[in-house]
């Protein structure tokens, strides 16, 4: 078993509450392995963002933090759609078409958990952004892109959010096609911006 992807998965899906103490030994019982790929993997999520410091040299999961949420949305909807920009030239048939395969699984009759979801939605934005062929850029959004997974993961899940991400993907892709890239790029900043305003609107909410 990969622990690092399961747990991973089922801390996207909500499995483990905000704010749960994730102990070795209770996790290695869980997922029926030994502590060695535990401690390797809970390091790994920790660095990813997936999890935070408690106590001495313990887990936890993290709470969900308005700021936090704001301040990587603000981050993506500036670096995104420069990223954008600068692969729109680049772009052909066949990663457009590649593009819009993936929107159409998304689309599939088959119900999709939200670490699914969050893979292929992903996905979807990197077959645009590599052909920008700008690997540092590409880095930073990816590793922004990897600590906003468990947000989006919960936007999915509670704010039933997809079906308005999903109607603007196509439109995203219909302007590629259509080489309307500044249209394109102008929309993906809507397209984040829009969804991180609803989030951290949210999280204030419930905080208040």
């Amino acid at each position: 078993m990969d622990v690092y992807r399961q747990l991973k998965a089922d801390l996207q899906r909500g499995h483990f509450a905000p704010g749960t103490p994730l102990k070795q030994s209770e996790i290695a019982q869980h997922y029926g392995v030994s502590r060695i790929p535990v401690r390797d993997a809970l390091a790994r999520l920790k660095s990813e963002g997936w999890l935070t410091g408690h106590g001495k040299r313990g887990v936890a999961v993290p709470l969900f933090d308005p700021q936090e949420a704001e301040d990587l949305y603000l981050m993506r909807m500036r670096l995104e759609p420069l990223l954008l920009k600068l692969a729109a030239p680049n772009l052909n048939g066949e990663q457009l078409g590649r593009a819009r395969d993936i929107l159409d699984e998304l689309e599939g009759p088959s119900a999709l958990d939200a670490a699914e979801i969050g893979r292929l939605n992903w996905l979807f934005h990197t077959c645009l952004y590599r052909a920008a062929a700008r690997p540092t850029l590409f880095n930073t959004v990816e590793q922004l892109q990897r600590q906003c997974e468990r947000y989006i993961g919960y936007q999915n899940r509670h704010l039933d959010y997809q079906t308005t991400s999903q109607r603007e993907h196509y439109q995203l892709l219909e302007l590629l096609q259509q080489r309307e890239s500044e249209k394109a790029c102008a929309l993906l900043e809507h397209h984040i911006a829009a969804a991180g305003r609803v989030l951290v609107a949210h999280f204030r909410s419930i905080r208040d």
